[in-house]
């Protein structure tokens, strides 16, 4: 550790050293709590935002992990504080945990800027939770350090390992097509998720906890550790330890978060196969951070970083625990050493490079070499034309290669009841090479961009024995689902984006070699629809809700509020205190 702060000069200091009636009052309200000044005087005070909640499952050990965390935190020196946050249940939490991301962020920066706390230890996981902490933490520019929560064990049901959410969606359609029977439905329900922690698949919570790590804002190449392992404790207790180290030394947020810091989160992200919503969340992520980064950036990465780990969904057979043995991140990140910026600092207090340094692989068919991968482009591919004039997301990897190219006619819902009784009926008039579209389903038509955007199969075709089509939607989708799903369209429906004005019938075209997604339909005949269209009503008379509708940015903008960005204006600075 090297020393850069004095006692004096600890952001705490404020509101305990002072000999004023302020400073009596802060310290024995302290006192009134069994303190005394030996357990605060001197000493960082560190805030530890944990995400528990009754209803959210992949956080379920953080009532432990914070004692552990605590353990750490009193073993350096300083004086930790537990300060609750929303914990954005993925699972439980409706319409849908996107459209509060951006509450948490800003829950995250005004705890840390109202309250004496000299750096924060996050505890975060379960899908948005990653990203919001990590938001509104940048934002607030103190020391932070982020704690992912960790996969979930594998499942299991009749000897066959399962995936969370991948394997849901896939027995769900043998279900629908009367494959399964009522006990083995059942059977799954209750071997699909055996223990604590995030889905244990390459979805949104493993990804993004990944790309945190990637960036530097976790103790290098925790993210992969599963939940229930020992090894998780010991990683909370050395957090602890190592955020205190921080403050002493003002590690701050944007000494880590550079350019080359995100570049590097976005490559490792491409090369582990991620989720689809790793592109909304590390746009906004950057933009907090002050790092220019767009779709663009992300598409170009996508056409040069293979995926070389074979976890589902990308992979066939492997899932977040085998890919644990197998070296976890570490690994992963030293086989596209070449392809990362190893001078980048990380919360540890050492380069990324030095992090690498011992960094072995061992089992080189969970994480494939750059000469063997899984699939040679990034995972994911930035789509644009007349149907997604500022992008469309998908992710080929985890699609049937014969509609990487491919056309058909549009079948169109307007919203997720209809859609969801017609797949159900078998008479529908659907072939497996029409195009199913979902819109109002995006930022602010869903609300709040729900994950609808993997259709299901309508069941006429599973009867027929087909399981993938293509799917267009203005909605997320999943980071556990696969199938050739286009994300993302924006600009959205709900505000006349293009997607708005396509109809039953009208042909659209995907080519994701060139990059494009359009709709064979002519100037003409789109101007005269878009002369007809009518706004749909607002979501919103009052309240979080109309907040949020007035502020949101578009999905290719990463979906967060205008004034929350550093461009909009200065922040608070310091609180006054009298």
């Amino acid at each position: 550790m090297i020393s850069v702060k004095t006692p004096g000069e600890l952001r705490s200091a404020r509101w305990f050293a002072s000999e004023d009636l302020r400073g009596f009052g802060h310290r024995s309200r302290l006192m009134q709590m069994g303190y005394d000044a030996g357990d605060w005087a001197g000493k960082p005070l560190i805030g530890i935002l944990s995400t528990w909640s009754d209803l959210n499952p992949c956080h379920a050990h953080f009532k432990h992990r914070v004692e552990d965390v605590k353990r750490g935190v009193l073993q350096a020196g300083g004086f930790p504080v537990e300060m609750p946050a929303l914990a954005l249940s993925e699972n439980f939490m409706k319409p849908t945990t996107m459209l509060y991301r951006n509450l948490l962020a800003m829950e995250t920066e005004e705890q840390i800027r109202a309250h004496p706390v000299d750096g924060v230890v996050l505890m975060g996981g379960c899908d948005k939770t990653t990203p919001g902490l990590i938001m509104g933490a940048l934002s607030a520019g103190v020391p932070m350090i982020f704690l992912p929560a960790g996969p979930m064990l594998r499942g299991n049901y009749a000897g066959q390992q399962l995936g969370s959410g991948s394997d849901a969606w896939k027995y769900w359609d043998e279900r629908r097509a009367g494959t399964i029977s009522d006990k083995q439905w059942s059977g799954i329900e209750a071997g699909i998720a055996r223990s604590y922690g995030h889905c244990m698949t390459m979805g949104t919570a493993s990804t993004m906890t990944a790309i945190a790590d990637a960036m530097g804002l976790t103790l290098t190449g925790v993210s992969s550790i599963p939940a229930p392992d020992a090894n998780h404790i010991r990683m909370s207790a050395h957090s602890g330890r190592r955020i205190v180290d921080m403050v002493w030394e003002d590690l701050t947020p944007d000494r880590i978060v550079t350019p080359a810091a995100v570049r590097n989160a976005a490559t490792v992200a491409m090369a582990t196969g991620c989720s689809t919503n790793a592109v909304i969340h590390l746009l906004a992520m950057a933009r907090r951070a002050g790092v220019a980064l767009t779709l663009d950036d992300l598409d170009a990465l996508g056409r040069t970083t293979p995926v070389v780990a074979n976890i589902r969904p990308s992979g066939k057979t492997y899932l977040m625990e085998d890919f644990y043995y197998a070296g976890g991140l570490l690994a992963l990140m030293s086989q596209i050493r070449e392809r990362l910026d190893l001078s980048a600092m990380t919360v540890s207090g050492e380069t990324m490079g030095a992090a690498l340094a011992e960094a072995k692989v061992y089992n080189d068919d969970v994480i494939r070499p750059l000469s063997n991968p899984i699939y040679p482009e990034g995972s994911l591919a930035v789509l644009k034309g007349n149907l997604a004039p500022d992008g469309a997301v998908i992710k080929p990897a985890a699609c049937d290669p014969r509609f990487h190219v491919h056309q058909g006619p549009a079948l169109v819902f307007d919203s997720y009841p209809q859609m969801k009784a017609a797949i159900d009926d078998e008479t529908l008039d659907v072939t497996p090479d029409h195009v199913m579209v979902l819109r109002n389903a995006g930022p602010l038509g869903g609300p709040g961009m729900p994950e609808w955007g993997m259709l299901p199969m309508p069941k006429a075709l599973l009867k027929q024995g087909h399981r993938d089509m293509l799917r267009l939607s203005d909605a997320r989708m999943s980071g556990t689902s696969y199938g050739a799903c286009v994300l993302h369209v924006a600009p959205e429906a709900h505000i006349g984006g293009p997607l708005a004005l396509l109809r039953n019938g009208d042909i659209v075209r995907i080519d994701i070699p060139n990059r494009r997604l359009d709709m064979l339909v002519d100037e003409v005949e789109l101007a005269r629809r878009r002369a007809a269209w009518v706004k749909p009503a607002d979501r919103f008379g009052r309240g979080y809700g109309w907040m949020y509708a007035a502020h949101v940015s578009q999905a290719d903008k990463g979906c967060d509020f205008d004034y929350l960005l550093p461009e909009f204006g200065p922040a608070a600075g310091e609180p006054d205190i009298f």
